[in-house]
């Protein structure tokens, strides 16, 4: 099963940017679609933006127009490029493929933090 290993977040002012980086430690290219998902505390964790391997892409109604995912099939690596960032974004974001089951294993995740 393939592993991801999130990185790239940090402390941010309100309207600032991040860039996460999701590396896989195997190959994606057969992966359809990927994911970035968000858990803030005492939240359920969300599905924030994803793509397929055509390059589709999609966003929950919070981020659109301040988010972008893509990702390099062969780097192994999936990005979500985060601008205008609010308090509200503030989570731990994760990558894992679209849908996720019962068995999906999350790795540590990459904590975001909004605040001045």
């Amino acid at each position: 099963q393939v592993q991801f290993v999130e990185s790239g977040g940090g402390l941010v002012q309100p309207g600032g940017s991040l860039r996460l980086s999701c590396t896989a430690s195997g190959r994606i290219g057969t992966i359809v679609i990927m994911g970035w998902y968000r858990q803030a505390p005492g939240k359920q964790r969300e599905l924030v933006a994803y793509i397929t391997t055509g390059g589709t892409t999609g966003y929950t109604d919070s981020v659109k127009g301040r988010f972008t995912i893509s990702r390099d099939n062969a780097k192994n690596t999936v990005y979500l490029q985060m601008d205008s960032l609010k308090p509200e974004d503030t989570a731990a974001y994760y990558c894992n493929p679209v849908p996720v089951v019962a068995t999906t294993s999350w790795g540590q995740g990459t904590q975001v933090t909004v605040s001045s």
